[in-house]
């Protein structure tokens, strides 16, 4: 091959490297710093970029994004002598590529440590308790120191988040003993304050009840009673009304002798000496004939077969009324008793009639 054909070739191929080297093309949002011989020249910007090749030394692309870092978590020592691990996440976004490149060696591993002994300082000063509940007090505290601290780096910090807190493991136990202690306590007043109003309300209800229940009884008592009342007064107004005769009173006297012999327990009973008087009475009611009262003389007149019943209802009356007067007479009833070994009383009609005749 000729020699100077490859020479010219070479010289092709020397321009085209240097031309492509010359021309730089920079994305959007990101940014690149030149160095001339070896001085800081210039920052490249976004597009179409020339530079003197062999001379100009451009760096790498620098980020102008916000950017999100993640950090291990880091053992705090809280106020109350607690070893907490804190993970924190960082975002940041690089506003001047000149100071991020030439400010700081590494802005990345500066923004982490900066983190941390910021963080530590905030939390040493916090018990674990507040340290758990005052996440957004620590997180503003570390914006604004590092905000502060990153500003002559070129570097802004926007927000700086906690993303977990993490107590030892027996602080982790103390705490759900405490928090299960917290809702049974919290149950157990629930459940006491319903048994509470259940037992005053039973109570209102029994009350409530027991006075409806009184005021029932006393208004039947009272109607029972007025009941009565009325009752008695009506037989009290016919007794007097129809005049009843001492015959009457016999008569009854002795539908109610016979209840006195009903009783189980009873093995004699007595018979009273007015006895023989009210037979006597029955006797002489029946065999008499009876005055009418004001009541029978407004009674019409009877038929004939109604005096028949009538006379043979008397006849068997007066029969009965003389067999008793007869037994007693036989048996000498008089106030004596009836049973086993008992002895006879005397008559005190009898003896009322001898105290009279010997006055």
């Amino acid at each position: 091959m000729d020699p100077l054909l490859i020479a010219g070739l070479l010289v092709v191929l020397f321009a085209v490297f240097t031309v492509l080297r010359a021309v730089r093309i920079v994305p959007q949002s990101r940014a690149r710093n030149v160095e001339r011989l070896g001085r800081y020249q210039t920052t490249l910007k976004p597009g179409l970029n020339f530079v003197i090749p062999y001379i100009d030394r451009v760096y790498p692309m620098i980020d102008l994004r916000e950017q999100v870092v993640s950090f291990r978590p880091q053992p705090v020592i809280t106020e109350d002598n607690l070893v907490v691990e804190i993970d924190t996440v960082l975002y940041f976004q690089v506003t001047d590529p000149r100071a991020a490149a030439y400010e700081i060696a590494d802005y990345i591993q500066a923004v982490e440590q900066l983190t941390v002994t910021t963080l530590r300082n905030v939390v040493g000063s916090l018990d674990l308790e507040m340290t758990l509940t005052s996440r957004d007090t620590i997180n503003s505290q570390l914006r604004g120191v590092l905000d502060e601290a990153t500003g002559k780096w070129g570097i802004r910090v926007n927000r700086v988040e906690i993303k977990a807190i993490d107590p030892p493991k027996t602080i982790k136990e103390a705490m759900e003993k405490q928090m299960r202690a917290e809702r049974d306590k919290r149950a157990a007043i629930l459940t006491a304050e319903g048994q509470r109003q259940s037992q005053i309300l039973t109570a209102e209800g029994d009350k409530q009840s027991a006075i409806l229940r009184a005021e029932g009884e006393r208004s039947a008592a009272i109607l029972k009673a007025q009941g009565q009342s009325q009752a008695i007064d009506e037989v009290f107004q016919a007794v007097h009304r129809n005049d009843p005769d001492p015959k009457l009173l016999a008569y009854q006297y002795l539908q109610v002798l016979p209840e006195l012999a009903k009783g189980q327990g009873n093995t004699f009973w007595v018979i009273p000496s007015e006895v023989t008087s009210a037979l006597q009475g029955v006797s002489k009611a029946f065999t008499e004939s009876l005055p009418r009262s004001s009541a029978t003389r407004e009674i019409p007149a009877i038929d004939e077969a109604a005096r028949e019943a009538t006379e043979r209802e008397t006849a068997q009356a007066e029969q009965a009324a003389a067999d008793a007067v007869a037994e007693a007479a036989e048996s000498d009833i008089g106030p004596r008793q009836i049973g086993p070994g008992v002895p006879p009383m005397p008559d005190p009609l009898e003896t009322r009639n001898r105290d009279r005749a010997e006055r």
